[in-house]
């Protein structure tokens, strides 16, 4: 088994006096700030061991929408009335969108899918544009 050794590549430095290294301006954090990070530290450690319970959120995740066929965009826009220029204009999407789901040569994003079904539930909403 042949041994390979990684040396360090030194790095060419320029030799004019403008470029001679300065010291550089020392960053200093906040007493404050430094307090705060090392109680959240010893926190994180805590809790690691199992000494602390850390408070916890559970929040619902919204399943993904369901795909819709062409004819169901179809007969949701002809349930509500409307055109497709009109029901494009409801949703935010250009005319030949709506031509294209129709047509089947297009499939809606998820945020369009997500769209589709608040408009089927709650038509009004489409028209409140605040």
């Amino acid at each position: 088994m042949k041994q390979t050794t990684i040396k360090p590549v030194k790095s060419k430095k320029a030799t004019s006096k403008s470029s001679a290294r300065r010291p550089r301006k020392e960053k200093i954090m906040s007493k404050e700030s430094f307090e705060e990070l090392e109680d959240s530290l010893a926190q994180a450690l805590k809790h690691a061991r199992g000494e602390m319970d850390l408070r916890t959120t559970t929040r619902r995740v919204p399943p993904e929408p369901k795909p819709r066929s062409k004819s169901s965009i179809m007969a949701l826009r002809r349930q509500l009335n409307y055109s497709q220029s009109m029901f494009a204009r409801a949703l935010n999407v250009s005319p030949e969108t709506v031509r294209a789901w129709e047509q089947g040569l297009r499939a809606p994003s998820d945020a369009a899918l997500k769209l589709l079904a608040i408009a089927e539930k709650h038509p009004e909403v489409l028209l409140d544009s605040e």
